[in-house]
């Protein structure tokens, strides 16, 4: 049995991903049965074609192929958040999203897509990166997820409004391809999901674009608002603060125990773990959540705690 986990953010959380590496490696006997890390998801700070999560920050070249190395070494895949839906052709040619494709272009690194404009792109210049299709896609039909599932991805990730639609979950016809996210923190059947990930792909461009022309200055995230008057631009979500313990209580969540007992013996055995913009403390209990055995939480807890602290990826700061 395989249980495979999907895990935020190898840029911003890159000790702390490999400090969990590290442990499961370790420690098998703390965690359940056929745990895997399938990828590790994220982008490289400023990544115009980001989406999904705002990413702010900047990469040197020396980092990313760091970063590249110490994953992919260990036989785990990167695997890029490509899915802004606001690009627009000129935006194909960015100079940093390339540079970053042509780095980790070695057959085992992935892309996760949205954008039609942006997939073809791939597709045709980057034919050694398996695709994703992404939740931001927004496809609850069931017949057109079956339809998605059936096309040339290599995963489909499907939308968490269905998580609990056991009757469109039994239909799809390849469960392997398909991954499930098990810890969303938006409101089940949120009206406003489209809207904020346009949002989010306007914002995510403008940064890209103020990085590009003004590399030692702070980015006005106030003057973009005023420019974006729009109340779709406006929406403010606060969905993404949720903790563990707040989003246990979304009807979309899936806990450990449905994930060993119900989807894996319906032939589900690819599983996102949310946490972009999580704080470490937060994103700790995630993973021991669901991958810890129940009666060694406490154990891993503290194991997986001290070796943050050792490697200072945790400090009295963060406290």
């Amino acid at each position: 049995m395989k249980v495979r986990f999907h895990l935020p953010d190898f840029a911003d959380n890159f000790k702390f991903n490999l400090m969990f590496l590290t442990m499961l490696e370790n420690s098998p006997e703390l965690f359940r049965e056929g745990v895997e890390v399938a990828s590790v998801y994220g982008v490289f700070p400023p990544s115009i074609w980001n989406g999904g999560r705002l990413k702010f920050g900047l990469c040197t070249k020396d980092y990313i192929k760091g970063v590249i190395k110490a994953f992919n070494s260990r036989g785990i895949p990167l695997r890029f958040t490509f899915t802004n839906p606001m690009l627009e052709k000129k935006h194909l040619s960015d100079e940093f999203c390339n540079m970053v494709m042509h780095l980790a272009d070695n057959g085992m690194n992935e892309c996760i897509v949205m954008s039609p404009l942006l997939e073809d792109y791939i597709r045709k210049n980057y034919p050694n990166y398996k695709l994703t299709s992404s939740t931001c896609k927004r496809i609850t039909d069931p017949e057109k997820v079956c339809q998605e599932v059936e096309k040339d991805y290599h995963i489909v990730v499907i939308d968490y409004d269905l998580n609990h639609d056991f009757e469109t979950l039994e239909k799809i016809p390849d469960k392997s391809k398909c991954e499930i996210l098990v810890n969303a923190c938006c409101n089940p059947d949120c009206a406003h999901r489209s809207h904020h990930y346009e949002i989010i792909g306007l914002e995510q461009i403008a940064y890209a674009n103020h990085v590009r022309k003004y590399p030692n200055a702070p980015f006005d995230q106030e003057k973009f608002n005023s420019e974006h008057t729009d109340a779709a631009y406006e929406f403010n979500c606060d969905c993404m603060r949720r903790s563990l313990f707040k989003v246990k209580d979304l009807s979309c969540h899936i806990t450990p125990d449905e994930i060993w007992e119900k989807y894996v013996p319906m032939g589900f055995n690819q599983f996102k773990i949310e946490g972009r913009t999580s704080d470490i403390f937060n994103l700790a209990e995630h993973y021991l959540y669901y991958m810890a055995k129940p009666e060694c939480l406490d154990e891993a807890r503290l194991i997986f705690y001290r070796n943050l602290w050792k490697n200072n990826v945790i400090s009295v700061n963060n406290v």
